[in-house]
Formats: structure tokens, sequence, C-alpha cells
């Protein structure tokens, strides 16, 4: 085997890692939603555990991106490909911490149940859910266009958390009590987490971009 292949053979396995850790953050992200959406605290807890995968993973995978820096000398391309992967992965894992973060909210939400559950967090979920989905694929497929869709997709997400947050403010304001203040807040602070999950998807979108083009772009701007 030439040096070179044994290099793309390396590469490739780098990329086959990449997508198993963006499986097991799709499933930590799906069983977060779950949790919460029956207030499972149970399911809550196995988000944890989840997570910790996640990390470990990050880790391992890193240590693969530097090893190949060190060992095999990479051309000009094959260090972008790698510095992608690296950034990726750091966005896949913080993506894990939303998740443990949308988990986190159940079992205040189970000390004081609230009446009201704006539809929008539900759409919320499952919208992320999907674009996490896609964005693997594209980066599987090294999708650029399927990579740029993603941004209007992240506006809809963000649409939905500017009807959530108003919802919930409203909510908020009529409560009879503090500790319904309080729990109303933490559906506000689920919303915020899937907000910032549509985020990081579209930072791992705009990482398949530069891979494929060599660009460097924002490719969800402000249209305001």
């Amino acid at each position: 085997m030439t040096v070179r292949a044994h290099f793309e053979r390396k590469l490739n396995e780098l990329n086959d890692e990449i997508l198993r850790m963006g499986k097991l953050v799709e499933a930590e992200l799906k069983l977060a939603l779950e949790a919460f959406a029956q207030l499972d605290a149970a399911k809550a807890k196995e988000v944890s555990a989840a997570d910790r995968l996640v990390n470990r993973t990050r880790f391992d995978i890193e240590e693969k991106c530097f090893s190949l820096i060190v060992t095999q000398q990479p051309a000009a391309r094959d260090l972008r490909a790698i510095t992608t992967a690296m950034n990726i992965i750091v966005d896949l894992e913080r993506i894990g911490d939303q998740a443990k973060g949308v988990a986190k909210v159940v079992p205040r939400l189970q000390a004081t149940p609230v009446a009201f559950y704006p539809p929008e967090l539900t759409q919320m979920g499952e919208l992320v859910t999907k674009m996490l989905s896609q964005v693997m694929v594209a980066f599987a497929r090294k999708n650029v266009d399927l990579a740029r869709i993603l941004a209007r997709q992240d506006d809809e997400v963000d649409a939905f958390y500017a009807r959530v947050f108003t919802q919930i403010m409203e909510q908020m304001a009529d409560a009879a009590s503090a500790d319904k203040v309080e729990a109303t807040y933490e559906l506000l602070r689920a919303a915020r987490e899937l907000e910032r999950v549509g985020d990081l998807v579209t930072n791992i979108g705009e990482r398949i971009v530069y891979l494929e083009t060599g660009s460097l772009e924002e490719i969800n701007v402000d249209r305001a």
C-alpha cells in the first residue's frame, strides 16, 4: 500500500467515526426529547450516560486527527479535511450538551407541573432532529447544496423559538405562584437548548461548505 493510499484509508476511517458520532448524538437528542415529552426522569438520567459516551467518542476522534497531522504530513486539502473533522466533532459534542440540558429540566417539571406547553416546542424538537440527520447525510455525501438548505431550516427554528418565548412570558405573567413561574421558565430553557442545536447544526453545514469549496462563509445571514 502506498503512503497516499494509507492516508486516504485513515481519512475514510476518520469520516466513518464522525458519522458514528453523529448517530450517537442523534440518539441522545431523541432520548432527551422523549424524556421531556413524557416527563420521564429515568430516561432523563439515561441522557447523561449517553452524553458521556459522546464525549469519549469526541476525544478518541480528536486523538486520531492529531495523529494524522503528526504522522502523515498532510497536504493542504488533507489538512482542511482534518481541521474540518475537528470542528465538526466539537459541534456534535455541544449538541449532546444541549440535549443533556433539555433532559435536566425534566425533574424540575415533574416536581412542579405546568398546564401549558407551547406546541412549537414539539415542532422545534422534531425540526432540529431532522436537521441533525440531514447535516450528517450532507457530510457523508459532501453535499454542499444540502448543507446550505440547513440555513433556511434554522430560520424556522428561530421563528418557533420566538413564538415560544412570547407565549411563555405571557404564562409567567399570569402564574399564580413563584414555583409556577420557575417551572414555566424551565420550558423556556428547553426551547433555548433546542434553538442552540439549530445553530450548531448550521455551523456543521458551514464546515461542509468549507471542506468542499475552501471558502469559509456564513450560510445563515441575518435577512432583516
